[in-house]
This record gives structure tokens, sequence and C-alpha cells, in this order.
């Protein structure tokens, strides 16, 4: 579980992200959706740790990421928006070395490496340098990096873009298995149909603060019942922006 509580941030003069509270928890997949420049990616560096909130307070499996910061990041598996990462590694050598942080048993890890990258379709190139692989490879030797320690809670920030489609029908139902175990998952995207479809419970960002954040369903009974998810999104967005302007 994730608990936001009173989140804000500001670089100078400039907020970024403004007073904003929500909670992902076990048992769903929370999708975080906004335009680009809301405050999504700020928002997810400081629930992992990545930078310091000005204001609020962070909890991960009740762990604070600010005084407990070790404990609360030994909770979560973190896929950032880039996979350029450890590039002269190989695919192998980056997740042992992943795997050696968290201190996960060989038996563990040899079984998950084996598992998910044949799901991957990645198992034959593990021995290969990452340099090698092309973005969507990348992509998913980051996304196994992230678990292999098996945390309870995931925390993935676009983690489809660039996956071929059999890989991305493949993380969209371990995402749907692991929270059927009673764990989290929350996620960034701009994919509105893919959040649709795939999300229990949806956030939505908008210059820096949170316009909404419950069950979709909940959402569609405030606006017309047919309405898709890029409607509404849309319809809060711009409503939200023309209240600025005015």
């Amino acid at each position: 579980m994730i608990q936001v509580r009173n989140l804000t941030k500001t670089y100078g003069t400039k907020t970024v992200v403004k007073d904003i509270s929500f909670t992902a928890r076990d048992g769903a997949i929370t999708g975080f959706i906004g335009h680009n420049g809301a405050g999504k990616s700020t928002t997810i560096k400081a629930i992992t740790g990545v930078i310091k909130p000005t204001e609020g307070e962070i909890l991960l499996n009740g762990k604070n990421i600010q005084t407990d910061a070790l404990e609360a990041k030994k909770q979560f598996g973190y896929v950032s928006d880039s996979p350029d990462h450890f590039l002269r590694l190989s695919g192998l050598e980056y997740l042992h070395f992943m795997a050696d942080i968290y201190d996960t048993p060989q038996d563990g890890r040899a079984a998950f490496i084996e598992d998910y990258a044949k799901r991957f379709g990645i198992f034959d190139s593990l021995n290969n340098v990452i340099l090698s692989y092309s973005h969507g490879m990348r992509q998913k030797i980051m996304i196994m990096g992230a678990l292999i320690h098996e945390p309870s809670v995931w925390i993935l920030d676009e983690p489809l873009t660039g996956l071929d489609p059999q890989s991305a029908f493949e993380l969209k139902k371990m995402m749907r298995e692991h929270v059927e175990k009673g764990n989290s998952v929350f996620f960034s995207t701009h994919v509105l149909e893919v959040a649709e479809k795939l999300c229990d419970e949806i956030c939505i960002i908008k210059n820096g603060e949170l316009l909404y954040c419950g069950t979709l369903d909940e959402l569609k009974r405030t606006h017309k019942s047919q309405a898709s998810l890029e409607n509404i999104f849309l319809e809060l967005t711009e409503t939200k922006e023309q209240e600025v302007q005015a």
C-alpha cells in the first residue's frame, strides 16, 4: 500500500505538486494519469525517495520514505521512464546485481529469471550486453530487475512504452496476478484505453493538483454513464484549465 499525505513539491518559486493526498491500496491496480508536466513523475520520484518532498508524508506499507528510507525502499520495485541503465552489463549480470542488492536467495532468483525471461521472450539474450538490446528489450530487463526481489508494491512509470504487443500483454497479466495476491500496483500511463481496461482505481492530476482519485465506476457515475475515460479526462482537465484562466 502507498499512502501519500499532503504532498507538496516546490522548486524555487514554482510549485509542481500542490498538497495532494491519495492511497494506492492493496489488491488494486491504481492508474496515475495526466498531461505532460502535470506532476506525475515528480510525485513518483517523491514516493520512491529520488527527491525529497517540500511538505507532506509518504508511507509504503507503513514505512516512511523520509524517516525510515531503507525499510521503505525494501517494500517496492520501481521501474523508471527510461530503460537506459547499466548498459555495459549483460542482462544476466544486471539481474544478479539487483538480486544481490536485495539479498534475494539464489534459488529464488534463478526461478524468477527463468520464468520472467521466458514470458518476456528474452531468455536467449540474457548473456548479451544490455547496450546491444533494443529499447523494448531494455525495458523488459529493467522491469525484471525491479521486481526480482518480489516486492509487494510495484511502482511503474510508463512501463508499457516500447514493449511489443505480446510482452505488453504479459506485463498486464503479471500486474493483475500481483494484485490478486493482495499486493498493489501503481503505474503512470498516457494510454487512457489501457488505464480504463486495466485499472481498478484512477488518480487524475493536472498542473500539480489532484482532480480525482477513486474507482472508475465512481468517476463514471458523476458523468455520462457511457462516457469513456478519455472523454471524462478531457472534460475534467479542460474544465480545470478554463477555471485557472478565469
